[in-house]
């Protein structure tokens, strides 16, 4: 087990550096709690996540790599995925502008990302109808 949460380690802050984000737990921790709708975690549960110390649960490995742009098998097992759309995919075709705002988004507290997400939802209806 501990291979395991050592290889898990590395593939996480090998993929904080591809997304271009800094592999220190008070960074990672305040993506993470900002993304992740449980209770929050710790710079030193973080900590021990990059350190090979401790394995995240499955719903934290998901929050996880969706703040990487991974699939989650990706970042817990290694490899490749098979199937589906990588977020890098479609995160590489918007515009700088695009990008830094979703990051903006993705670092709102929970209600405001939802107060955010009804608005695009309104405008995008408005825009349907005309």
């Amino acid at each position: 087990m501990k291979d395991e949460k050592a290889e898990f380690a590395k593939r996480l802050r090998a993929a904080l550096k591809a997304a271009d984000i800094e592999a220190s737990a008070a960074v990672v921790e305040k993506r993470f709690n900002s993304r992740y709708e449980g209770a929050p975690v710790s710079p030193q549960v973080v900590s021990q996540w990059l350190n090979g110390r401790v394995l995240p649960r499955q719903d934290k490995i998901r929050t996880l790599a969706g703040i990487v742009g991974l699939d989650p098998k990706e970042l817990q097992f290694g490899g490749t995925p098979k199937t589906g759309e990588g977020r890098a995919e479609w995160a590489n075709a918007l515009a700088q502008q695009d990008r830094v705002m979703i990051d903006g988004y993705l670092t709102l507290p929970a209600p405001q990302r939802k107060l955010v997400r009804e608005l695009v939802s309104t405008l995008a209806e408005g825009a349907e109808r005309k």
